[in-house]
């Protein structure tokens, strides 16, 4: 896909980089650990009197993938900001050849180019879903649910059909999970379930597995190892239920790969994982090349990030509901003035003004920034 460009282009004449420490309303609970406060790197591109805002998605530690806060975001102030501050971009894609050549960091390049997205998206005067060709105005949208005992689960599901939800996500982990999902199914016979198993299970575990198959899920996300596709495939072709693939899913060659050795019959896309939204769009074209159905995965992002996932998921082949539900569920309060608030299992799509359609609070944003830094040319 080709985009318009600005002919003088954009110049990036300073950037400011938060380190956010945002507290959750309760703690999250999946089989990896528990995370009670979301912290995040938050980078505002500034040029023509405009603001672009990004957010990354890595850990402090390496917990979901190999990259953290610490070195990703040396990375950016060492091998980016001198490539970026004080020069002229005229669309997305003149990022590639800064960004393309370094090895992994997909996190942090993402950052800096969702950030030019929604800046480029301002200086032309249009929607970030209008720049990518979305076509909704709003998305469907499920709930993700942390690990808790069966009572809690049962609770938690119940208040999330009550508010439409179209979905609804268990974290599953060894010996939380048959019971678990029986329990919910026996009392929600028709909603539309699934799990995630943020890669705690191995082949060894294919009888746990195969189990699940009693229960009608819609799939089975992540069941194996973050870097493993071969291992999928001979788990789907043991599997009734579809997999679904997460973090092994980092490239286009990735996608491809899992689709022809038919390791998942859906992806989740997640744009901070796979390197931005140009890299997104292009693993959305792969999935629906195939007849794969894609969805858009969730970091517990603040509004920030949660605004891009929703204009992202406006493409047409995010047929499954995605992880952008109220962002209430997660912060007793944001760091955008916008309230992102879902509505009968939908997510209108922001559109207070042009690119991802959302403001920062910057009073409430200074309150919860751990650390601050300008970069200049």
């Amino acid at each position: 896909m080709t985009f318009p460009s600005l002919r003088q282009g954009i110049l990036i004449e300073s950037a400011e980089l938060h380190i956010v420490r945002l507290p959750l309303l309760t703690p999250f609970v999946i089989s990896t650990g528990t995370m009670t406060h979301k912290v995040f790197p938050l980078l505002i591109l500034k040029g023509e009197g405009l603001e672009g805002y990004a957010e990354a998605v890595m850990d402090p530690l390496p917990d979901y993938l190999e990259e953290t806060i610490a070195g990703g975001m040396a990375f950016f102030k060492e091998a980016l900001v001198p490539q970026i501050i004080g020069k002229r971009f005229s669309s997305p894609q003149e990022l590639a050849p800064i960004l393309d050549p370094w090895r992994g960091n997909r996190m942090t390049k993402a950052m800096v180019e969702m950030a030019f997205w929604d800046l480029w998206s301002k200086s032309l005067g249009i929607s970030l879903k209008a720049a990518i060709g979305g076509t909704r105005d709003a998305v469907d949208v499920g709930v993700s649910l942390g690990i808790a005992s069966l009572d809690r689960t049962l609770e938690r599901v119940e208040a999330a059909v009550e508010q439409g939800y179209k979905r609804t996500k268990l974290k599953i982990a060894k010996g939380h999970d048959v019971k678990l999902v029986e329990g919910i199914r026996k009392n929600f016979p028709e909603i539309k379930l699934t799990v995630d198993a943020n890669t705690d299970y191995g082949l060894e575990d294919l009888a746990v597995l195969q189990q699940l198959d009693e229960f009608k899920l819609d799939y089975i996300e992540q069941p194996l190892a973050y870097d493993d596709i071969y291992d999928h495939s001979k788990l789907q072709s043991a599997l009734k239920t579809a997999v679904c693939l997460d973090e092994s899913i980092r490239t286009v060659k990735d996608a491809r790969m899992a689709l022809e050795l038919k390791a998942a019959r859906v992806i989740n896309i997640k744009v901070g994982r796979v390197g931005g939204i140009s890299i997104a769009r292009s693993i959305h074209d792969v999935c629906e090349a195939f007849g794969v159905p894609v969805w858009c995965g969730g970091m517990l992002e603040s509004g920030i990030g949660r605004a891009h996932n929703i204009h992202l998921a406006t493409l047409r082949n995010f047929s499954k509901p995605g992880d952008t539900s109220s962002a209430s569920r997660y912060f007793q309060r944001d760091i955008i003035n916008e309230p992102l608030e879902a509505s009968s299992g939908q997510m209108p799509v922001p559109s207070n003004g042009a690119g991802i359609g959302v403001t920062l609070d910057k009073d409430y944003l200074k309150k919860v920034s751990e650390s601050v830094e300008e970069f200049k040319a």
